[in-house]
């Protein structure tokens, strides 16, 4: 079964340190939503399991092996959606989603379309981003996990800018992805609806 794990992970922010000794576990199948305070380490926990930052202590393994020793390869299995949804605002909302697979070198025009229709932006799909409202930027950034799959999600307040509907939307695209067999992380203020069976927590405190 694939695992994803770290072990006794020590995080720097600036001159902060913001956690230590920290581990975590998280197999295919299940998702580990991170909760706490702002500024407790959240978003810089997920970033470390991205590569975007390095820790300053511990390990964090694939299968147990070390993700730094291949990290390009732990790039490749991984999407992540942070607090920004980058989306471009001169292209539409289809280009968009075209230009994302095209950074992770795919051309799935299926995929694209799966993309679309998971997150019911079809009738939007020619329309230029820069009119879209924050809810449905959140949406194009939401359908970028559709369009360019990958095993492990990392998601930063996935529900941001989203009404109940889309709230409710982003549980159901995660327990999708789950019953695939992917693995997600997703730090958290609210409750996703997710199904308490596959979930596990973790608790960040501010230091």
């Amino acid at each position: 079964m694939t695992l994803f794990a770290g072990h006794d992970l020590a995080c720097r922010r600036g001159e902060r340190l913001v956690f230590t000794g920290l581990s975590f576990r998280v197999a295919a199948g299940s998702a580990l939503l991170l909760r706490g305070p702002n500024g407790s380490g959240k978003s810089s926990l997920l970033r470390c399991m991205a590569g975007l930052l390095a820790p300053v202590a511990g390990t964090q393994t694939w299968n147990d092996r070390p993700i730094a020793l291949d990290a390009d390869a732990h790039r490749g299995r991984l999407r992540y959606l942070g607090h920004q949804d980058a989306v471009k605002p001169a292209l539409t909302v289809l280009e968009n989603l075209v230009f994302w697979q095209q950074l992770h070198g795919r051309h799935d025009v299926a995929a694209v379309g799966r993309g679309l229709a998971g997150l019911g932006l079809d009738r939007l799909a020619e329309l230029p981003a820069r009119l879209l409202s924050a809810g449905q930027r959140r949406r194009v950034a939401l359908a970028r996990l559709l369009a360019s799959p990958a095993p492990l999600w990392l998601l930063d307040e996935p529900t941001t800018n989203l009404d109940t509907a889309g709230q409710r939307l982003v549980g159901t695209l995660i327990e999708e992805h789950l019953a695939r067999g992917g693995l997600a992380v997703a730090a958290i203020h609210h409750e996703l609806a997710v199904s308490q069976a596959v979930v596990r927590r973790l608790e960040l405190s501010s230091k």
